[in-house]
């Protein structure tokens, strides 16, 4: 049983920081934060071992460009739910499971593959023989404008934001491809499951030297194979809402509407997707009402956007590979690896 952690104002704060900085060390976070680096280091230990925050390695935008991701909802007979739940967690394609509410999903997964024969062996090979399954829908992602790490918890002071600054910037020359050898895999194997571990950790666990992490990870880094986030469970985050809303609006609309979705502080993610739907945004929202309010708002903006789909999320029991209890704290890892 996780112990009962009720979170301080500081290690809101902490969240915060590691969201815009996830790999920063606790000197660098110690100042604007007001405290010392071990301070810091205990608050941190303290949050990962209740599961109510952890770091972890992502695709980065490199993904989008040249491998497969697409959005799997699923209808399932009565009772089945829990079953099939237990079941998919076990597949590394499936990153995300969402228990949804009654409507036009009863499961919505996200699907990460390195391209798309993969996606349909994963739906032949793994979907298909689930029992329980009745339907599948698959949304193949076009484009990825905005993907999950971008939603703050906004505990720091305008202050503390200007201390911290943002992640280094990736370096000119844009997304390239980068090709994977073993060394590098068995790295990001290492940061799926612990985006925070040190170089010299690191190190032995690649059977390579801190230098040489270093350089292999600032070179994925830099090519967009790999992103670091700070995710955390619902309790710290004041427990929102989630809603994927699938909308429609003309090809010569879809810029404006994917930054008028990505200037929303509750937007997590907006995706262009196939079928008859374009669009696809996952929000977190205050509380219920809040959906309908989004959505008048957004509309009002946006004339041409239809939107087609509300998909209500119960719970999360599964994401980007880290698998959570009912309260949506972190219980043990499901590494991915899509690249």
């Amino acid at each position: 049983m996780q112990e009962t952690v009720t979170a301080s104002e500081l290690d809101l704060a902490l969240v915060n920081a590691l969201q815009l900085r996830p790999r920063a060390s606790w000197a660098d976070l110690a100042p604007p934060l007001g405290v010392t680096p071990s301070t810091l280091a205990r608050r941190w230990e303290r949050l990962t071992g209740a599961g109510l925050a952890w770091v972890y390695a992502a695709p980065g935008r490199e993904f989008t460009r040249s491998r497969c991701t697409a959005f799997v909802l699923l209808r399932c007979r009565p009772k089945a739910r829990s079953e099939l739940v237990e079941e998919l967690s076990a597949c590394t394609e499936a990153v995300t499971i969402e228990v949804t509410g009654p409507g036009s999903a009863d499961l919505l997964l996200d699907v990460l593959t390195p391209d798309l024969p993969a996606l349909g062996r994963f739906v032949t090979g793994k979907l298909d023989p689930l029992s329980g399954i009745t339907s599948v829908t698959c949304l193949f992602a076009t484009s990825l404008y905005v993907e999950g790490s971008r939603w703050r918890l906004r505990s720091l002071a305008p202050a503390q934001l200007t201390a911290l600054g943002a992640a280094a910037p990736p370096a000119p020359g844009g997304i390239r491809a980068v090709e994977l050898d073993a060394v590098d895999r068995l790295l990001i194997d290492q940061l799926v499951s612990d985006g925070r571990l040190g170089w010299s950790e690191l190190a032995v666990r690649t059977d390579t030297s801190p230098a040489t992490v270093r350089r292999r990870l600032h070179r994925l880094t830099n090519a967009g194979v790999l992103t670091f986030r700070c995710d955390l469970a619902p309790p710290l985050a004041g427990r929102p809402v989630p809603v994927s809303l699938l909308g429609r609006a003309p090809a010569r609309d879809l810029s404006a509407v994917h930054r008028t979705f990505a200037a929303s502080p509750e937007c997590r993610l907006v995706a262009g997707v196939t079928g008859p739907a374009n669009v696809f945004a996952t929000l977190w929202m205050h509380d219920i009402g809040d959906i309908q309010r989004h959505e008048t708002a957004l509309c009002a903006r946006l004339p041409s956007l239809t939107i087609t789909d509300r998909i209500i999320g119960l719970r999360t029991a599964k994401r980007m590979g880290h698998l959570l209890d009912d309260e949506g704290r972190r219980i043990g890892v499901r590494p991915i690896s899509p690249w």
